[in-house]
């Protein structure tokens, strides 16, 4: 078997997640988190559109981790990101940490918003 050396272009990685804390780039981030490769900020939750929007410049894709179950977000949240031309994906806070991450190997332009477990 031929393993290969995982290199992340701006963004960290996450690393871990427990009951109310991130893991990312090796530091603990307690609460919900915005990651992307401008780094790693707190998150007001759905009602802090003006977050995700400061970090989405760039970016093809923000995944948005609801908590331990999947839901939908808020059709403004969404909204207001599609407007300034990204995606929103929503999933799971594990998926969307598993997700972020490949992608994010991959090269590509993604961004996260996460709630914890």
């Amino acid at each position: 078997m031929r393993l290969n050396e995982i290199r992340y272009t701006d963004a960290v990685p996450v690393d871990g997640y427990g009951p109310g804390f991130f893991r990312i780039g090796g530091k603990v981030h307690e609460g919900p988190v915005m990651v992307s490769g401008a780094g790693v900020a707190p998150w007001g939750g759905f009602e802090d559109i003006a977050g995700p929007l400061a970090l989405v410049e760039g970016l093809d894709v923000l995944f948005v981790g609801t908590g331990a179950e999947i839901s939908h977000v808020p059709a403004s949240f969404r909204k207001a990101l599609e407007d300034a031309g990204v995606g929103v994906e929503s999933m799971a806070s594990p998926a969307a940490c598993r997700t972020f991450n490949v992608l994010l190997s991959e090269g590509r332009r993604v961004g996260l918003a996460l709630i914890p477990v």
